[in-house]
């Protein structure tokens, strides 16, 4: 009790803070850590428009190929199980060079692959990378920045996958699979490289009790005028109180004072992946030609606007707010479903058949813009904000593994469900992000402008 009282006290001089500079250290340090993204977001697009030369040149089946796809998010799931507990104990620059020593190698063995076995192994393997990569680029870069720009700085992380998705998407209607391979391994090599010239988060060094470390690194990132006494006083509070619950174990997870945070978590990352994207992402291509509409020229336009869109997202995230940017995502999603139901369903009725691959197209087209506007970054965004020190590692754990656990079980039936019924497919997809407005509405907390000091003391005294 001491403790929080303690942190209360600390919150209270922290809003004294005064607003901090954006200098170039921390858009530079942004930068190199959201590369990462960049070839999360390639591995997410890369089965797009591959599918038909891979199952061509390497005589897979419908479900050889589909396994392969779903490995990525499997690779995932592992990854999501070590990734917090790789960040805290290692640090969250050494668990990033970690994940990209499994995504060269990933890459260059599909690149290379004379087979199925060697092509999965690398997919799998990628798969690991970007699961690390999944945890750590969102919280790392909500701990390095202030509070009035952490959403649009976090939100560069979906950016960065978009652009990844967008240069999969366009590329892969001209370079051989084996090429666009290799694209995937760029943005690693750059991390690599830059993450020699970037300072640890000055929370993870307080952890480790390298304090006087915290004040140097706030003072670069923040400015050398700005004054970093009473974020850094919060930040050291704010690990004392962990400290002292430091051995909390996963039943202690599940008790009442951690409910609505790990409800809020779990619940949106779940929420993320039944809402049709792990379908779409991954076989865009596949859905134009079963719609009847030019694959080629529709995975051209969304490598077009899937880039600007989230930029739009990032401007807005501190504007409007988490919540209202989140619900408005999802109600776009769900009018997106509900025209590639309709566009699926009336396929084969000889009257109006003809609206398909235009409904087709706008459902996609659609659905791809509202995800990038929200949906896609903002499960991440909150979920590195929510969570105190000292269950951090367990419940980033737990809600990384829910993520990527449900995107393979949707990844890889998504097929065998377009067999099944394509409208029907969307028809669910539409009834998830129906739910997810009113989720968000219920249970969601706006953590706009609030620091994440600020965020842990609202829901203790909630």
């Amino acid at each position: 009790m001491e403790g929080d009282n303690n942190m209360e006290k600390g919150l209270l001089l922290t809003n004294k803070e005064e607003t901090a500079r954006t200098t170039l250290l921390l858009v530079f340090s942004t930068f190199i850590i959201v590369c990462a993204s960049f070839t999360f977001g390639v591995s997410v697009g890369y089965t797009a428009d591959t599918m038909s030369s891979i199952m061509t040149d390497l005589d897979l089946s419908l479900a050889q190929f589909s396994l392969f796809g779903s490995l990525m998010t499997f690779g995932g799931m592992i990854g999501a199980i070590f990734s917090a507990k790789a960040a805290s104990a290692l640090g969250n620059k050494m668990t990033l060079w970690l994940a990209d020593l499994f995504c060269i190698t990933g890459w260059l063995a599909i690149a290379l692959a004379k087979d199925i076995v060697l092509l999965d192994l690398g997919r799998f393997f990628v798969g690991i990378g970007v699961g690390l990569i999944s945890y750590v680029v969102p919280v790392y870069v909500a701990e390095i920045t202030p509070k009035h720009i952490r959403g649009a700085f976090t939100f560069s992380n979906q950016l960065l996958q978009n652009c990844g998705v967008a240069i999969a998407y366009y590329f892969g209607n001209f370079l051989s699979w084996r090429s666009l391979a290799l694209i995937g391994i760029i943005p690693c090599g750059i991390q690599v490289i830059g993450l020699f010239f970037i300072p640890e988060s000055p929370r993870w060094l307080a952890k480790k009790g390298r304090d006087e470390e915290v004040e140097v690194v706030l003072q670069k990132l923040r400015g050398k005028g700005h004054d970093i006494m009473f974020e850094a006083r919060a930040i050291k509070i704010s690990v004392e109180v962990s400290k002292q619950n430091s051995n909390t174990s996963i039943r202690s997870l599940f008790r009442k004072r951690y409910a609505h945070q790990l409800t809020i978590g779990i619940g949106l990352m779940l929420l993320q992946q039944l809402c049709g994207m792990s379908g779409i992402g991954s076989y865009g291509s596949t859905l134009f030609e079963l719609g009847g509409f030019p694959a080629r020229i529709g995975m051209t336009v969304l490598s077009l606007i899937v880039v600007p869109k989230s930029l739009l997202g990032l401007i807005l995230v501190d504007r409007w707010g988490r919540r209202p940017l989140l619900m408005a995502s999802a109600f776009g999603l769900c009018l997106s479903c509900i025209t590639l139901a309709v566009a699926f369903g009336v396929k084969d009725v000889p009257e109006i058949q003809n609206i398909t691959p235009v409904f087709t197209f706008i459902g996609i087209l659609s659905f791809t813009m509202m995800f990038a506007f929200g949906m896609g970054a903002l499960p991440w965004v909150i979920m590195s904000e929510i969570f105190p020190m000292d269950i951090k590692v367990l419940a980033g754990s737990l809600v990384t593994i829910a993520n990527w656990f449900t995107g393979w079980i949707a990844n890889y039936c998504f097929n065998f469900m377009l067999v099944w019924s394509p409208a029907g497919t969307f028809i669910i997809s539409a009834i998830v992000c129906g739910v997810t407005i009113v989720f968000t509405w219920c249970l969601v907390p706006e953590t706009q402008g609030l620091t994440l000091e600020e965020i842990q003391l609202s829901f203790a005294s909630t």
